[in-house]
């Protein structure tokens, strides 16, 4: 039986940011204790559609879907550089479904068994890192791609060819930069076969799932309300898959609550409030890419939101910013956690390499972020 100190202990170290946001959130009351301007700090729309995403691409990775598709487009003889290629892709289109970080909790572990098989475990740093900048950038091309998104376009009520409109220049930039540098290897040769020929299990309840997934998009475009949407997932859960609730992040949807309360608190305090408005109206931009830096892109959308009309360049400062430190973005961290599991794993090596990239990528896309006028 493990002690109360023990489990705390394990507890700040699973739910880092969870931990940091109730931290957060609990110095935020003393400034400005609990009372009915509370109520206006939740966004509702946003938990309730984060948690349906989370529970059906759950479902649907639990029925083999991407397993599938990565077999499919791996299998057979291919040039390595095309198989690195195939490789980094692969979050970089999914994730925009996904999310980043189902995105890399899927494909990252994939990767560790297909370079292992063809004895190339020295490219595994550099096509997880590829990998995990794939995830985060392109997870930024979709609202539902991650969560600053999808808060963003609902705070902002933002019309899917608005959102397209900052976001697509940046993601296809990224595609063409990530493409270049993991074609960037020699033309070798090599065969790739599976012990097993991977297949869609329960098919009946992956029919149902890509239903209540077009149902989770219609809802993001506001043609189906949250409301609906959730009762019909709900419902669907209780009937044919309850243990998809137990899937669900509920972590992240308790770090949200707490950053709406952490948020929505400084917006009262008024020193707060006038330096972070200061900074934002100066450019909301590198603010929310530098704040992303050290609380990571998500809590920084919901932080800074309130606090600018200037949603083009905090939206790219958000995503760009999801480049940087590990911690930057969230789903960096599972890339790291899962690489180091592998055979031979070298911190110091895929910090360093992380590092490289993630710089590189961050002067690229805000070089044309200035290009683009969305640094403001």
């Amino acid at each position: 039986m493990h002690s109360l100190p023990t489990r705390l202990c394990a507890f700040l170290r699973r739910e880092a940011v969870l931990s940091i946001a109730l931290l957060c959130a609990a110095l935020s009351m003393l400034a400005v204790p609990p009372d009915a301007g509370y109520a206006g700090y939740i966004d509702l729309r946003v938990l309730c559609l984060l948690f349906c995403l989370m529970a059906v691409v759950a479902g649907l990775q639990q029925c083999g879907l991407f397993q599938v598709l990565s077999q499919r487009l791996l299998s057979g003889r291919k040039q390595l550089r095309l198989l690195y290629l195939v490789l980094t892709l692969l979050p970089f289109f999914c994730s925009m479904l996904i999310t980043n970080d189902v995105a890399l909790l899927t494909f990252v572990p994939f990767t560790v068994l297909v370079l292992g098989r063809i004895s190339r475990t020295e490219a595994l740093v550099r096509v997880v890192v590829l990998q995990t900048l794939a995830a985060n950038l392109g997870s930024m091309a979709t609202p539902v791609g991650n969560p600053q998104n999808l808060f963003l376009c609902s705070y902002y009520t933002l019309s899917f060819r608005s959102f397209l409109s900052v976001v697509l220049p940046l993601a296809a930039a990224s595609l063409l930069a990530l493409s270049a540098a993991a074609l960037a290897t020699p033309g070798e040769t090599i065969e790739i076969a599976f012990p097993r020929r991977e297949s869609i299990t329960q098919p009946r309840l992956f029919v149902l799932l890509c239903l209540l997934f077009v149902l989770c998009l219609l809802s993001v475009v506001h043609v189906l309300h949250y409301s609906v949407l959730t009762g019909v997932v709900l419902l669907c859960l209780l009937l044919f898959a309850r243990g998809l609730f137990a899937q669900v992040d509920y972590a992240l949807l308790a770090t949200f609550v707490c950053f709406f309360i952490f948020a929505g608190n400084m917006g009262r305090i008024e020193p707060v409030r006038g330096a972070l408005e200061l900074l934002m109206g100066r450019s909301s931009y590198w603010t929310s890419l530098a704040a992303s830096q050290v609380i990571s892109n998500v809590p920084a959308a919901v932080l800074l939101s309130g606090f600018t009309g200037n949603w083009q360049a905090l939206l790219a400062g958000v995503n760009v910013g999801g480049l940087g430190t590990p911690i930057a973005s969230l789903a960096s961290l599972i890339s790291l956690k899962l690489y180091l599991r592998a055979e031979g794993a070298s911190l110091p090596r895929f910090l360093a390499v992380f590092a490289a990239a993630n710089l590189a990528g961050l002067a690229l896309l805000s070089l044309l972020a200035v290009l683009l006028g969305l640094t403001g």
